[in-house]
């Protein structure tokens, strides 16, 4: 029987460590049959380690969003590696410490900026960096936190979010005429490097398996991992332009 993503080309940007949601969706795409592409920024021999985890070895390219000179080339040199794209996982977003902890009204421009650009337009700059790569039939996928309430302490980083969500529609009405669909998963909290780095996270992880009419283990990634293989499957042929909610049915209740 062949797996979900058999065939398919998928590049997975934002693996951190082995805990991260993109480290977590790129070995299930594998094991559902996909190539896989990493990208990575920053520390690039840890992200390589990480990436020799993975139950196949996968190239890891360097990608720094906000770099024009990475984007430009990022098309060809994935193609050293694959003839073209199935699939692409945004899975990057960073904010200023000012940005988070609840000091909202004093959060510079500059610093909101920042996160604004690489969460949120940074979606549309991957967009465009791998559209010479996709055709008919491909999905982009972006990693969300649901940014239709104001969390404790998320403050402009929900900003940007917020701004992700908007994007995403706006990519899906461009890219609908191309036969490319462009959703995102809303995730409940998952304890990675990036939630470890937000003030007060902790509060949310204490609560929501209690809330979540499904239950919620922030140590199992592996649900938000199945749902990400399944919109970068064909199985959802004619969903473009939504936030697909993988929380345990959290955002569905009032507070």
């Amino acid at each position: 029987m062949s797996g979900l993503l058999e065939g398919k080309r998928i590049l997975i940007t934002g693996v951190i460590t082995d805990a991260s949601i993109a480290f977590h969706a790129a070995k299930m795409a594998q094991e559902q049959g996909a190539e896989v592409v990493l990208t990575g920024f920053g520390r690039m021999s840890l992200v390589e380690r990480i990436a020799g985890r993975l139950p196949k070895p996968a190239p890891v390219l360097e990608l720094d969003v906000t770099n024009a000179e990475h984007r430009d080339s990022l098309a060809d040199r994935v193609r050293e590696h694959v003839d073209g794209l199935d699939g692409v996982l945004h899975s990057i977003g960073f904010a200023p410490a000012s940005c988070l902890g609840g000091d909202f009204l004093d959060a510079p421009w500059e610093d909101v900026s920042t996160a604004v650009e690489i969460s949120a337009y940074s979606l549309k700059s991957l967009t465009t960096a791998t559209l010479p790569l996709l055709s008919a039939g491909s999905s982009i996928v972006g990693m969300d936190f649901d940014a239709r309430v104001a969390w404790p302490a998320y403050d402009w980083m929900g900003v940007a979010k917020a701004a992700l969500e908007s994007t995403s529609r706006y990519l899906a009405r461009e890219l609908g005429p191309r036969g490319i669909r462009v959703n995102l998963v809303s995730a409940g909290p998952v304890r990675t490097m990036a939630a470890k780095s937000i003030p007060g996270f902790s509060g949310l992880e204490e609560t929501w398996g209690e809330r979540a009419p499904l239950g919620w283990d922030v140590n199992d990634p592996t649900p938000v991992a199945q749902s990400i293989c399944a919109v970068l499957s064909d199985w959802l042929p004619k969903t473009t332009g939504s936030m697909i909610m993988v929380d345990g049915g959290f955002s569905a209740l009032g507070a």
